[in-house]
């Protein structure tokens, strides 16, 4: 791994309640912090963008506006990024937490000099809030600041260990990929990442792993380019 590598990260928020299902899991959440703390220390600039569903899932709910629900998830990564801040910060980390919005004195307006500047000086930056629109999800959010910031890799850690040709949990013979193109999950309709965000790497090519952040060390080995997850290729 090259010093001064740029990675986007993204941690799936029920990945990291745990077995809790909901909430936090801090044992998960801190085993997290110290492999990218790790890469940190070894030269990698990171950004990371969690994800809302371990406090709400709006699309499970037809009671609610689809624009109101998808601003209670956006306020959901907000929450998430705030705690996971405080975990890194525990563990040795300088970070910073950037909204698209205004969101008082806990963050800081999205600006990408300012997010490049930050990287350089070492600090692990978040992206919480989404794009600040509805109908965008965080895996919109993930290629596009990984776009903005020129990032060499968009890595996505989920509760499941890669791409599959059907659903694991409902098909006991899905086959994982270990490598596939963001073209064939496209055609295939995979449906691994959102369509808008598959367009987007298509069109502004960013390679991306998905991986199993239960998997120990997965993050740092991740980053190293020895995930056993799947290879995302443009």
């Amino acid at each position: 791994m090259s010093e001064n590598r740029r990675v986007l990260l993204k941690l799936s928020g029920e990945a990291l309640a745990g077995e809790n299902k909901s909430g936090f899991d801090e044992d998960t959440v801190r085993k997290a912090a110290l492999q990218v703390k790790k890469a940190a220390d070894e030269g990698t600039q990171l950004a990371i963008v969690i994800g809302g569903g371990n406090f709400w899932r709006g699309r499970s709910s037809k009671a609610i506006d689809r624009t109101k629900a998808d601003s209670i998830g956006m306020l959901a990564t907000v929450m998430n990024c705030l705690y996971v801040s405080e975990i890194f910060r525990s563990v040795g980390m300088q970070t910073e937490i950037y909204t698209p919005f205004i969101c008082g004195t806990m963050t800081k307006l999205f600006s990408k000099d300012a997010a490049v500047a930050d990287l350089e000086e070492g600090k692990v930056i978040f992206f919480a809030g989404g794009t600040g629109h509805p109908y965008f999800s965080t895996d919109t959010i993930c290629v596009l600041r990984a776009v903005e910031l020129e990032a060499d890799e968009i890595l996505l850690a989920k509760s499941i260990d890669g791409v599959y040709d059907s659903d694991p949990k409902t098909n006991p013979n899905a086959k994982k990929y270990d490598t596939i193109s963001i073209g064939e999950i496209v055609e295939k309709d995979l449906k691994v990442i959102d369509g808008t965000a598959a367009a987007m790497c298509r069109d502004y090519p960013v390679p991306m792993q998905i991986f199993d952040l239960n998997e120990e060390n997965s993050i740092y080995l991740a980053m190293q380019g020895r995930s056993r997850g799947t290879r995302i290729t443009v």
